[in-house]
């Protein structure tokens, strides 16, 4: 996977943009019955980066991190700042926000997991990009150490215990996370003239899967 582990600098993408996408496809039958289907396991975000120039100067740092990731080349990492925590957005991650797994007293490695819970159902969606040093992780309603109890894989996302959850107890964590993106374009156009005059650059971002 070509990816660069940089964050887009995160003053630019607040006032950005965008949100999930998913992809549905739906069939009207003759009774006027409909058959939907996904293709798709996980949502996909998109975001205009655009957005959050304000001045001369921030467009001169996003031409500078456009050249450095070869425009659609490179992934890296962006800040949604409408959804970067594990828990709610007014409080520090704590240790059991989420629940990651069960133990099953054999399995060592754990996902970052973040759930989305609406009535009875929910969406499970994988943190590939957790945050050097906000992540908190917990087994059994008790907090472990890292380094100690576990280690962290922060590229991943993948947490690995020292010994492994006994069986039936739930495995927890808090964290905030990036997105992984990429440009969605190998363009990009800006005019000193329309910026001062009130006019952005257009500035496509989408997840990419890591």
């Amino acid at each position: 996977m070509q990816f660069h582990e940089v964050r887009f600098p995160a003053s630019l993408s607040f006032g950005s943009v965008g949100g999930p996408e998913r992809r549905t496809e739906v069939v009207t039958l003759a009774n006027g019955f409909e058959e939907r289907n996904t293709p798709w396991a996980h949502s996909r975000r998109r975001y205009d980066a655009g957005l959050g120039m304000r001045s001369l100067d921030d467009i001169e740092t996003l031409i500078a991190f456009f050249e450095a990731r070869r425009g659609q080349m490179y992934g890296f990492r962006w800040k949604d700042w409408s959804d970067y925590k594990s828990g709610v957005s007014s409080a520090a991650p704590v240790f059991d926000d989420q629940v990651i797994a069960v133990g099953d007293g054999e399995t060592l490695s754990f996902s970052l997991i973040k759930t989305y819970q609406s009535g009875p159902h929910s969406y499970a969606r994988p943190i590939t990009k957790p945050v050097l040093g906000t992540v908190r992780v917990g087994v059994a309603a008790d907090e472990m150490q890292e380094g100690v109890d576990y280690t962290l894989d922060i590229d991943a996302g993948l947490i690995t215990f020292a010994h492994a959850p006994e069986r039936d107890v739930d495995v927890t964590a808090g964290f905030e996370f990036d997105v992984p993106v990429r440009f969605d374009t190998d363009q990009i156009q800006t005019s000193v003239a329309s910026f001062q005059a009130g006019s952005v650059p257009n500035v496509p971002v989408v997840e990419v899967r890591v």
